[in-house]
């Protein structure tokens, strides 16, 4: 793991989109825990806005959902196919010395 997760942090408009777990996603996982705890229990996309990813929705409407949609796509992606990118990745940092995941 290159970075830390964080548990409250700010975050870009847009989350990664490609397939490598990047240092912004591994600093990133406990927003993403949240937005899928969120997500199961149904809550508003608008308060989860606000309240996770700092935004917010009344003032800035589309950039507030496109942040909230760009993250919880992530979100959902590691918890499905990334999740063995996370895995794959620990290994080979762990083959190349670099620590055990």
């Amino acid at each position: 793991m290159r970075g830390r997760p964080q548990l409250d942090p700010d975050v870009e408009d847009e989350a990664p989109s490609g397939p490598d777990i990047t240092a912004y996603d591994e600093q990133h996982y406990v927003t993403y825990l949240r937005l899928l705890d969120a997500n199961r229990d149904g809550a508003d996309w608008q308060e989860v806005a606000r309240i996770v990813l700092h935004r917010d929705p009344v003032t800035e409407e589309a950039r507030s959902r496109r942040c909230w949609e760009s993250h919880l796509a992530r979100a959902q992606w590691l918890s499905g196919p990334g999740y063995r990118r996370i895995l794959e990745q620990a290994v080979a940092t762990a083959a190349r010395g670099g620590g055990c995941a």
